[in-house]
């Protein structure tokens, strides 16, 4: 039997029954399409949550209060002693750290004269700009002031100087941060959500004074930068012997950007494999609607078997013959499937621009492979037990 021939007979046998084909490929069509949106949207999500958590750049050491194993909330922690301003100054002269902020966060009311607006309340250190590359639009950010005793200064995110001040010009100006007066010096440019956080609704005060303001004695966390190629092993190294000099025992978790996107890729990972996992459901009822359909062809095309086993055809051509028809109407629906998913990944993009999807071509290609497989799986079965036909007893059959 020539590949011709074999195609010419598994096309002829499927184009035969063009509706019991079509009902099939399109069980394998949905479970690929579903693969495909699901997939798209799992990575755009991944893809997502990591430009999103590294926008601030990639080189960062986060240090928090307290020793835990996994990471709490920051700054809520029991510990034998806080984290203070004194010991992100410290920390400054630790080999390759080029800048070391201070944070403490809060929420607070912020009132300009008849305005008034809940918001949240950073407290930071003067390198809060350069550490995490945010620019100012207007004015200037905090000053590098004697950090324990740093003056009432202010600077507005670009949403909070809208719903204050309007268009006017707010430097220079007095404002209220939950009962205390600071001077405006400065206005944010725009970042927008973050996570789901509104980062341009915010106004950000000396660390010192956020202390003061929300009664602690322990900053939430200290952030530093460190230089680019820099040994980060050596960093950290250097950041337990500063802390451990003052603090005489390792109270504290010292957890760099790396390892948090790591755990966080690792999980996006899980949730990408998750949805498509899901649509890999739809694919199984595919093969099962697959294997249903090539026993029915089997049962119905005896006779034919016989014939050909009697013009000489042998098992395996026939086993390669129904197991041939069983890939072809899978790869069929697979390609269906992947124009559906493709097009609905699009469509949903368009319709839902917050939605963050992207198609993962990598998954695309595994998701048409794998309905092949399922299509070779799913015909095994009835392949194999037409090859097994005698060809006396199914000529009988006709």
């Amino acid at each position: 039997m020539t590949v011709l021939d074999f195609t010419r007979l598994a096309t002829g046998a499927i184009f035969a029954h063009r509706l019991r084909s079509a009902l099939t490929t399109l069980g394998i069509a949905v479970g690929i399409a579903a693969v495909v949106l699901l997939t798209s949207i799992g990575e755009g999500i991944h893809r997502y949550v990591l430009s999103e958590f590294t926008q601030f750049g990639t080189h960062l050491i986060i240090v928090t209060p307290g020793r835990t194993l996994t990471h709490g909330v920051p700054g809520l922690l029991k510990t034998i002693r806080p984290l203070t301003i004194e010991d992100a100054e410290a920390l400054r002269r630790v080999s390759h750290i080029l800048t070391t902020v201070p944070i403490v966060q809060g929420n607070a009311e912020a009132k300009v004269k008849n305005k008034r607006r809940r918001t949240l309340v950073a407290g930071a250190g003067a390198d809060f700009p350069s550490t995490y590359s945010f620019k100012v639009s207007a004015g200037r950010f905090l000053p590098n002031d004697d950090p324990r005793a740093a003056r009432a200064f202010a600077v507005l995110g670009a949403k909070l100087k809208r719903e204050l001040f309007g268009s006017a010009n707010p430097l220079g100006q007095r404002i209220r941060v939950g009962g205390d007066r600071y001077r405006v010096i400065g206005v944010m440019e725009s970042k927008g959500n973050v996570l789901g956080i509104d980062i341009d609704d915010a106004v950000y005060i000396p660390a010192a004074k956020a202390l003061e303001l929300f009664n602690r004695d322990s900053l939430m966390e200290i952030d530093l930068l460190y230089a680019a190629q820099a040994p980060v092993e050596e960093i950290v190294a250097g950041i337990r012997r500063t802390l451990m000099s003052r603090h005489g025992v390792e109270d504290f978790t010292i957890t760099t950007q790396a390892q948090m996107l790591d755990v966080l890729g690792s999980i996006l990972n899980v949730l990408t494999f998750a949805v498509g996992a899901l649509g890999g459901i739809s694919l199984l009822v595919g093969g099962v609607g697959i294997l249903t359909i090539m026993i029915i062809a089997v049962n119905e095309r005896i006779a034919e078997i016989g014939l050909l086993r009697a013009l000489g055809a042998g098992r395996l051509q026939v086993l390669a013959l129904f197991m041939g028809e069983a890939a072809f109407l899978a790869a069929i629906g697979g390609l269906l499937g992947l124009i559906l998913g493709v097009g609905g990944a699009y469509l949903l993009k368009v319709l839902i621009p917050a939605l963050p999807i992207s198609t993962p071509w990598l998954y695309v290609l595994l998701a048409e492979c794998l309905a092949i497989l399922i299509g070779l799986a799913a015909g095994v079965f009835p392949a194999h037990r037409a090859a097994k036909l005698d060809p006396v007893e199914a000529l009988r059959a006709e």
